[in-house]
């Protein structure tokens, strides 16, 4: 089998996904077309190498729509002969498409892929693709549909995780990413985004409020208390599958929760020999990819058993993983992780994560896949795992080993 070698990976900054945001005037197909170019720019690459560039979002309408991968290579500098494809799972999109050119690679379909994605949520606001498992009621009853945040809840109620331990993490989000920035962690991997004229916009995430604290979060409403309790009572939907649990303890807010964001993110995967023609030294080897299916009513479970079947189809075991990036979509997420699998928080979204710096559905894959490979480098360790859990109920997950 042939492997799969990680080149570069890149991000835009993660700009505040409302009107007064910064990449607020940037469409979504021109930040895939800069991130495109700089990809290709700071790589020297002749792009009409490129078999495909494989690209992530979530909400494909409007703006997002069509095959916005295919508009992008147009727009960008890239070859036109370099094709395009746009795909959706959710929140693991841009790391889906990253698994998938990677296995393209390994059936030996092409030498070399971008891969990544886009989501401008300030822009193609979130839901506004009238998702079937919202808005049918054929599926939305027969899978006792409810909606993440009322999702994120249920864990925290099962696997017994108090509003002051949500707290506490994300508190510890914020502080990790401040030091990040501080320190350069993103350095390697951040783009500065510029306008039309060339004059930088956005060059450092500003979702991030490093003075969070307890005090400031326990001040915050549980976001989700209202909907399951009054009306449309998606709590009483939730008791129907989960009776043992009695109530749904409402912990999540928004100072707990992944940030509403835009951003986008590309990595550049090839083969050896496509690295030694461009004089590219592997960064690292993707080592295994896996999906799967989960409950759809929790939903947002999906990275425990996808680590399990990850591991299980590598033959690695959790001890192998050096460092582990997480998807902090909410913060029980990723505590149900680390009780799961026994996992040390110094271990663990080690520079902070969504909670803190915000998560760009269709990109964040593609993000953490970079921010794992950066942190390997910086901290000369070996193995990571990156894992996101997906609405409607999955999970996808990514091993890569530094070369």
């Amino acid at each position: 089998m042939t492997e799969a070698y990680i080149f570069d990976a890149i991000r835009s900054p993660r700009g505040k996904g409302r009107k007064d945001g910064s990449l607020h005037e940037v469409t979504s197909l021109r930040l895939s077309a800069d991130v495109l170019n700089e990809i290709a720019r700071r790589n020297g690459i002749d792009t009409a190498d490129v078999e495909d560039v494989i690209w992530g979002n979530a909400t494909q309408v409007m703006e997002q729509g069509g095959c916005l991968a295919r508009s992008a290579v147009l727009l960008s500098d890239f070859a036109q002969t370099v094709p395009g494809l746009s795909i959706n799972r959710f929140c693991a999109s841009g790391i889906e498409a990253t698994n998938l050119g990677a296995n393209q690679i390994r059936g030996g379909a092409g030498n070399a892929y971008v891969t990544g994605g886009v989501e401008m949520m300030g822009r193609v606001a979130m839901g506004s693709d009238g998702a079937a498992i919202a808005v049918d009621p054929d599926v939305a009853l027969k899978t006792y549909f409810v909606p993440q945040g009322i999702s994120a809840d249920i864990i925290a109620t099962e696997y017994g995780f108090s509003r002051d331990d949500c707290d506490a993490y994300a508190v510890e989000s914020q502080k990790r990413a401040k030091i990040a920035w501080d320190e350069g962690r993103f350095d390697k991997s951040v783009i500065t985004i510029k306008d039309r004229n060339g004059l930088p916009i956005l060059d450092r995430d500003e979702y991030m409020r490093p003075e969070t604290d307890m005090q400031s979060l326990g001040a915050l409403k549980a976001s989700f208390k209202d909907m399951g309790e009054v009306m449309p009572g998606f709590d009483a939907v939730a008791l129907l599958k989960y009776p043992h649990l009695e109530k749904i303890n409402h912990v999540h807010h928004a100072g707990n929760s992944s940030g509403i964001v835009d951003g986008a993110a590309a990595l550049l995967i090839g083969t050896k020999e496509f690295g030694e023609k461009y004089g590219l030294k592997p960064r690292a080897r993707i080592r295994a990819t896996a999906k799967i299916g989960t409950d759809p009513t929790i939903m947002l479970t999906g990275p425990v058993p996808v680590t399990e079947k990850i591991l299980a189809d590598s033959g690695m075991s959790i001890s192998d993983i050096d460092l582990f990036e997480v998807n902090e979509a909410f913060a029980s997420v990723v505590l149900r992780f680390m009780q799961a699998f026994d996992v040390d928080h110094s271990d663990i979204n080690v520079n902070g994560g969504a909670i803190a710096m915000g998560h760009p559905l269709g990109a964040t894959g593609a993000i953490i896949i970079g921010t794992l490979l950066d942190e390997l480098e910086r901290t000369g360790k070996g193995t990571g795992l990156a894992t996101l859990c997906v609405a409607s109920g999955m999970g996808a997950a990514t091993i890569i080993e530094r070369v």
